[in-house]
């Protein structure tokens, strides 16, 4: 099969589906390495910058950077395109949704991984904006001071609330698309189903939860330590 051929075939329902669940998967473990990481701003500023300055040196990150970019556009990319085909298919709405029953998976989740993805899209460029390429300050060993950029970013209460909201939307997305993802890369067999939901469940409240616990921590008690 030759390259050309190969890429053709993500562009079908199912490779579309593969690629979706593939680059999801990829990036709900970077937000569970990224929150481990983060979780150490706990530990102090010394302790911080030490965990940040190692991983800042690393000559692998900017490889992972690329990578991370690639994926969080491709996922982005074949999601947008897969809705708009689903709605040109069907393209009279129903007129009234019934309720989907007990035993039904829809949640409120579920029916809302476009808006919550449009919403995570917005934040992620202005996190990056803020954390990455934002105010710049050096510890006095000559090494970024990034435990003072997470502290003066979460000073302010706009934008606490607006992290913390951006973090229930992570929470709600990784909770049902973790588990849409691994269903959507073949595993589906129906004894593990119920422990792949509960997993998806506890990313996503686990993720969101660490994150603003953070936000608040850093903005009610300063940093103390």
């Amino acid at each position: 099969m030759s390259s050309s051929s190969r890429l053709r075939v993500f562009d079908s329902s199912v490779g579309t589906k593969l690629l979706i669940g593939a680059t999801g998967l990829f990036l709900v473990l970077y937000l569970i390495v990224h929150i481990i990481g983060n979780l150490l701003v706990f530990g102090g500023a010394t302790f911080f910058n030490t965990y940040a300055g190692a991983l800042e040196s690393n000559p692998l990150i900017p490889l992972i950077e690329i990578l991370l970019l690639l994926g969080f556009l491709a996922h982005v990319y074949k999601t947008v395109r897969m809705t708009l085909a689903n709605r040109a298919a069907r393209p009279i709405s129903y007129i009234q949704k019934k309720p989907a029953g007990r035993t039904s998976r829809k949640t409120l989740a579920s029916t809302t991984m476009i808006l919550s993805g449009i919403w995570l899209l917005v934040f992620v460029v202005i996190h990056v904006r803020a954390f990455k390429y934002g105010a710049h300050y050096e510890t006095p060993d000559g090494t970024a001071d990034l435990y003072r950029v997470e502290m003066e970013n979460f000073r302010s209460p706009l934008v606490v609330l607006f992290y913390v909201l951006s973090m229930v939307v992570v929470g709600s997305h990784v909770f049902h698309g973790a588990s849409s993802a691994v269903q959507s890369l073949g595993v589906s067999h129906p004894r593990w189903t119920p422990r792949i939901l509960l997993t998806g469940k506890i990313l996503g409240v686990g993720i969101a939860g660490g994150f603003i616990a953070i936000a608040l921590w850093a903005h009610l008690m300063g940093g103390a330590q």
